[in-house]
């Protein structure tokens, strides 16, 4: 076997209370908030010294991570979070929701805009995507039947 399993995925905000906000809306708990610095670090990430604050979030399985990280130092230099969904690279996370019009009215407290429209596929899904805070790009579906 090549690998075990996917361990989390990465996302860089600005604000990670309101960043920590939003997910914990839509339903992930926070699994430990730290701040990560020095030299070991850089040399993971070829940023050389840093310091960053991160907060792991998880699925109510336990089975998906989210790690959310503020970068202190060195600081953010490019911003992807407006890029549309045909952009190349890594773009949106999907969810799968119980209710998805419930999901919808409680992440619109926390700013989330829907990027087209709620659409049923079939009788399978309805699905869609969001822009959450600062933008990023989420999607939700709720499986039918």
């Amino acid at each position: 076997m090549t690998i075990k399993r996917m361990d989390n995925i990465g996302i860089v905000v600005d604000s990670l209370d309101a960043a920590i906000s939003f997910f914990a809306e839509l339903g992930l708990e926070l699994e430990g908030r730290a701040t990560i610095e020095g030299e070991w670090a850089g040399r993971v990430t070829g940023l050389g010294d840093q310091r960053v604050e991160i907060a792991m979030m998880v699925t109510p399985d336990g089975h998906s991570r989210i790690e959310l990280s503020r970068f202190l130092t060195p600081p953010v230099v490019a911003d992807h979070r407006n890029a549309p969904v045909n952009a190349l690279g890594y773009l949106r996370v999907m969810f799968a929701v119980d209710d998805i019009n419930d999901t919808l009215a409680r992440l619109r407290k926390h700013g989330a805009q829907l990027v087209g429209e709620v659409v049923q596929y079939e009788d399978t899904y309805r699905l869609c995507y969001i822009r959450g805070p600062e933008g990023l790009l989420i999607g939700i579906a709720e499986q039918l039947g």
